[in-house]
């Protein structure tokens, strides 16, 4: 059982899109350095709750504490709380007239106002990372999805978030390259990367995360262990989704 500090506290949480109600009363911590994977149906909120925590949507109430600081709060600078969260997509949103290097350069240039021979270095360092040095002077359009998706894994590692928020980071690629992304993923928990998961990827949830969120119509239905969700689930919700899910 973990004790560590929560570095994400999302304290009863609502998000209303017009008559739609998309989160209904979410709360949820994740400590340092864990990995908290959320599953569900579409349409259950999972999306719309990684969206809360960069302040890409704008929660109708509740708070979010990210290490400490409400992120909620109307005060607050988006773009300074934005630098400590990075985001990884389903579509990878890289430039195609930019190299990978070049990719993962430009917030370190234009956020961070580092230089070229920095931004150069530091890149490089994060391409190493997510092992794609070798393809810095690539191009997107002649990189794989999955390299693609791993350059904008990179990108965000750049400007050294605290915390990685992943929406379906692997739906969008061929199934032969999914493993290579989920290893990236593996790597980055091994080196205490605190990251909140949104993902179909079921084996790798049992096998990575500390946590597991299983959510349906904006609301979470059960958390645990993997171990418990995945093997002794309590709600019969539960039971049938992870059911169709491992077909």
């Amino acid at each position: 059982m973990s004790h560590r500090l929560p570095i994400l506290t999302i304290d009863n949480l609502h998000l209303r899109y017009g008559d739609v109600d998309a989160l209904r009363g979410i709360t949820l911590e994740a400590g340092t350095g864990e990995m908290t994977f959320l599953i569900g149906p579409s349409g259950s909120g999972k999306s719309s709750l990684l969206r809360c925590c960069n302040r890409l949507e704008t929660p109708t109430s509740g708070k979010i504490y990210v290490d400490g600081e409400d992120i909620t709060h109307r005060s607050i600078n988006l773009n300074r709380v934005r630098r400590g969260i990075g985001m990884v997509f389903q579509s990878f949103n890289l430039y195609p007239h930019m190299s990978a290097q070049g990719n993962v350069m430009l917030a370190l240039r234009k956020v961070l106002g580092k230089s070229r021979a920095e931004a150069e270095a530091i890149a490089l360092k994060q391409l190493e990372r997510v092992g794609l040095s070798d393809r810095a002077g690539h191009y997107p359009n002649q990189l794989s999805g999955g390299q693609q998706q791993r350059v904008a894994i990179a990108r965000s590692l750049a400007l050294e978030p605290k915390i990685m928020l992943f929406d379906e980071p692997t739906s969008a690629l061929d199934p032969e390259l999914v493993g290579e992304v989920l290893k990236v993923m593996r790597q980055l928990k091994d080196d205490g990367m605190t990251m909140l998961v949104v993902s179909h990827e079921m084996r790798f949830a049992k096998a990575a995360s500390d946590h597991v969120v299983f959510m349906a119509e904006g609301q979470i239905v059960e958390a645990g262990p993997p171990a418990q969700i995945f093997d002794e689930p309590v709600h019969a919700r539960t039971r049938t989704f992870l059911q169709e899910a491992y077909h």
